[in-house]
Parts: C-alpha cells; structure tokens; sequence
C-alpha cells in the first residue's frame, strides 16, 4: 500500500483527524444561523468545480464536488454514497415535480436534476441566499438550468415560500412526486406536515430524508415507523454520513399510500 492510498484510507476511516472536519465542529453555531461553515469551503467548492468539471456534464460535475470534499474540505451534500440511494429512489419515482428542501450549494440538486425526464422539474429551497446563488451558478454549469430552480426561502416561513411554491412554480393537489428532505432536521416533520396539508402529495409520491441518525431527525423517524403500513411505507437503508466510512447514518424513502 502506497503512502498515498495509506492517507486516503486514514481519511475515510477516522475523519475527526480531518481539519475541516474539526472547522465544521467549530463552525456549527455560524452554519445554523447562516447555512455556510464560515471558512470560505463553500465559495472554495464552487470555484473548485467550475475549474475542474466539464461544462454541460453533470456527472463531471458530481465527481469535482466528490472530489473536493474527500481531499480538501468536507462539504453536507448528501455525497456519492448516499447519492446512489438518491438516485434510485428517483428513478423510482419518475417525477414531474420534484422538491427539494436544503439545497445548500446544489449537488443534490444535480443528482436530482440529471435524472429528470424532459419537461420534468426539480424546484430546490434553500433558506441561504449566498448558497443559493452558488448552487444556481453550478446548476447551469452542469447544464440543468432549464429543470432545476433553485428558491431562498424555507416552508416554514409563515407561508411565504409555501404560496411562492403554488403561485410560481405550479405546487398544487397531487402536484407533488418526490420529495427530497435535507435541511434542519428539526423541520423534518412539520415540513412534511406543511406539504400534507397543503394536499400536494398523492399515492406513489416518494419522500427521502438525508441525515436521520447523525444529526437525527428522531421525530421524523418515529412518526414513519409509527405511520408504517397505514398512511406511508418506508425502507430504511443503512449507509455512512457523507465522505467518510467510520459513522454510520440512516437514509428513509417512503411512499405515500393516501
């Protein structure tokens, strides 16, 4: 084993001993109030992939983000391990609406994105503005600009971005195919309690969530086991968090049976 790939396997399986792994544990407080670290990895990310990836090729692009965030700093998209449980959970369920709540700089908008069939749409919501003009920037790189907007708000606003949704992009009674849930985990459940009573979703629509054991959404994971068989049917898949191989994480999809 070379001294390289020896760096690399360390890197994997003990990521506290990463930097920016002890930045972003450092940095927590400043992500909650602002969506972004506070050391610059975003706008890093950004500049990294634009000059690394291929214009109009979304798999470029995802393999420029997975490669800054293995080798420079660690970033809280969903990542290439649990994007593989994105992608198929859409290809799944063929959407021709989407949602996406916690875009951050846009790579699971991309995933989501590259995989939509024509016409289809992905709306991404993401409460900072400064991540949303990255992901929107990266976005039409990727050459999805057509299919993946990208809105600054959150459904937990008051009903701004909830009528935005309705009013701007077509939301409406069993509008709604897939769901993708990654953002403040504590917003989990009512936000799909928001999206249930607005009445968006129907039979088959699909709902992901990222993250449900680190950081946990316990509510959210609770309210699914509890709701099995009766109004949702859920498969939970054991994987890692993002870019790393040591902690463990739970990803959800379930299907809305009415």
């Amino acid at each position: 084993m070379t001294a390289k790939s020896v760096v690399a396997t360390l890197r994997d399986r003990l990521p506290f001993l990463r930097w920016s792994v002890i930045r972003f544990a450092v940095g927590g407080p400043t992500f909650a109030r602002t969506g972004q670290v506070g050391d610059g990895r975003e706008e890093a990310a950004r500049e990294y992939v634009l000059a690394n990836s291929t214009v109009g090729e979304p798999l470029s692009v995802l393999a420029a983000y997975d490669r800054f965030a293995r080798t420079r700093s660690v970033l809280v998209n969903v990542g290439d391990e649990k994007g593989l449980i994105l992608d198929a959970a859409v290809s799944r369920a063929a959407p021709a609406l989407a949602l996406e709540l916690g875009g951050y700089c846009g790579y699971s908008a991309i995933r989501i994105g590259r995989a939509l069939a024509p016409g289809a749409r992905l709306v991404s919501v993401e409460f900072s503005a400064d991540n949303a003009g990255i992901a929107r920037t990266l976005i039409a790189h990727a050459g999805l600009a057509e299919q993946v907007t990208v809105v600054v708000g959150t459904i937990g606003d008051g009903g701004v971005t909830v009528k935005r949704l309705v009013d701007e992009h077509g939301f409406g009674t069993g509008a709604l195919d897939f769901v993708f849930l990654d953002h403040d985990k504590k917003a989990y459940l009512p936000d799909l309690e928001t999206i249930l009573d607005a009445g968006w979703l129907h039979p088959g629509s699909l709902a992901v969530a990222d993250n449900v054991r680190i950081p946990g959404a316990p509510d959210y994971l609770r309210y699914m086991r509890e709701s099995e068989g009766k109004s949702w049917r859920t498969v939970e898949y054991d994987t890692h968090v993002e870019y790393q191989s040591l902690l463990k994480d739970l990803v959800l999809e379930s299907e809305y049976l009415g």
